[in-house]
């Protein structure tokens, strides 16, 4: 086949980097980085009857969808494939993805990186003993087939919830994907499985320590969260609104900085999956 998007595309685009970027969202080098790193898995064997499907094919194929939210019967008039065989193709290269690169660019924390990022808060946003914001955002889809109303939301279109704590950096610590949207960002916390090890204590958060500069008493570390969430040892939110001295009105000022970091890696990660200056709706497939 000769007349597919890949075939068609895929070499031209590379000569324009603005409209490469538009059309993957990433440039060629990160895309050729990635390609590198997944190439070995997704090779496969031709055979007498067809060519197989190349590593860099897949590739584009997977970002275009990660990119667009396009159903895979769009991409199967755009690349000339078979739907059933896009849907493999996602799902292969999407979890080959995830196996080779989570470990280093969303690693387990352990207690040496919790204190990294209670340096850059302390010094960012003048909040010590914060080791992240969490928070969620709701991204709008459309149906999944045979959900009835699960996805439903008051708002009346269909959502899913992406929960995560953040740095001080605008990364991403932690994540926990495709919670129903009907459902409070508390409970969604709480039932996932980053939440459980933030109220059982086993996120491996370093011990409590006094105040830096002080002798006071040893204070826990702790997340940062809005007043939809409920305080554990651990997590902490804002005081009520009502009847604030000037020391509480203080530290609600300094947890909001710290707080608003999440929000912020929210808006990034929207801004970079914009298509024409618009937010993408995705669709979620039955694999």
């Amino acid at each position: 086949m000769t007349e597919g998007a890949f075939e068609l595309l895929y070499l031209e685009l590379r000569q324009y980097p603005e409209k490469f970027y538009n059309y993957f969202r990433m440039n060629t080098d990160t895309f050729d980085d990635l390609l590198d790193r997944v190439s070995p898995k997704l090779t496969r064997m031709d055979t007498y009857f067809r060519r197989s499907v190349s590593p860099t094919e897949r590739l584009m194929v997977t970002i275009r969808f990660l990119a667009t939210g396009d159903s895979f019967t769009s991409l199967h008039y755009s690349f000339r494939l078979g739907i059933s065989t896009i849907s493999t193709i996602v799902k292969e290269t999407c979890k080959v993805i995830w196996d080779e690169l989570h470990e280093e660019f969303i690693p387990t924390p352990n207690r040496r990186r919790w204190l990294k990022i209670e340096q850059k808060f302390r010094e960012v946003c003048q909040f010590p003993h914060c080791v992240g914001a969490v928070d969620g955002k709701h991204i709008r889809i459309l149906k999944p087939p045979g959900t009835g109303s699960e996805f439903f939301n008051y708002k009346k279109y269909f959502l899913i919830v992406l929960m995560a704590i953040a740095d001080a950096e605008y990364r991403f610590v932690a994540v926990d994907i495709g919670a129903y949207s009907r459902t409070n960002d508390s409970m969604i916390f709480k039932n996932s499985f980053m939440g459980r090890s933030v109220y059982n204590r086993s996120f491996d958060f370093p011990p409590p320590e006094p105040m830096p500069g002080t002798n006071g008493p040893p204070l826990p570390y702790v997340l940062v969260g809005d007043e939809a969430f409920q305080m554990a040892g651990n997590l902490i939110k804002p005081y009520s609104s009502r009847g604030l001295d000037a020391t509480k009105q203080n530290f609600n000022y300094r947890l909001t900085r710290a707080r608003r970091m999440v929000e912020c890696t929210f808006g990034i990660l929207v801004s970079t999956w914009r298509v024409f200056g618009k937010p993408i709706q995705m669709k979620i497939e039955k694999w």
